[in-house]
């Protein structure tokens, strides 16, 4: 079985991705798999203080570049603990704050790492740097994206995986 396979009848890996507003970062991410993951993943995004909102430039950043956006939204994660929520494979924090708390228990022990991205929603001064943050940002989570969908999950064993997705987030090949 290679990267682009799952086993017959296995449902998509679920990952979500956390981050204390749920406005921009995590938003980028989930809308990112959905779209580079081709039904082999199923993304989504929580905050653990949601700004009931989606950043306004998130929304046009990913409009631009032809995501569908009319299901994101703000939310709790919360939503991911509760009973009869989908259960997680892979749990993803990208910004710092998120990383620091305490996490609700995830049923399933998923897998974690840390994926810290600048928070572009924090980035001040005229709306030429404030397009470009939310674009960096978009970038870092399209690479580190791209490196862990092309991973051979169903090969690695969990320290393995574990390693390769740290590694993703320092910027090393995750192939090495």
């Amino acid at each position: 079985m290679n990267a682009d396979t799952q086993p017959a009848g296995h449902r998509p890996f679920h990952v979500l991705f956390l981050c204390t507003g749920n406005s921009a970062r995590s938003i980028l991410g989930e809308a990112i798999l959905n779209r580079i993951g081709h039904g082999r993943f199923h993304a989504f995004s929580a905050g653990s203080h949601p700004k009931g909102q989606v950043h306004p430039q998130a929304i046009a950043l990913l409009q631009r570049l032809g995501y569908p956006t009319r299901e994101l939204r703000s939310k709790s994660w919360d939503e991911f603990a509760a009973p009869g929520a989908p259960q997680m494979d892979f749990i993803f924090t990208v910004c710092d704050d998120a990383a620091g708390e305490v996490c609700p228990a995830w049923p399933g022990q998923p897998m974690t790492a840390h994926w810290g991205v600048p928070d572009p929603a924090a980035v001040t001064g005229d709306e030429k740097h404030i397009i470009a943050a939310f674009r960096d940002a978009y970038t870092v989570l399209q690479r580190r994206i791209e490196l862990f969908s092309g991973l051979p999950l169903a090969s690695l064993d969990r320290m393995t995986l574990k390693r390769r997705l740290d590694d993703i987030a320092a910027g090393q090949n995750a192939d090495a």
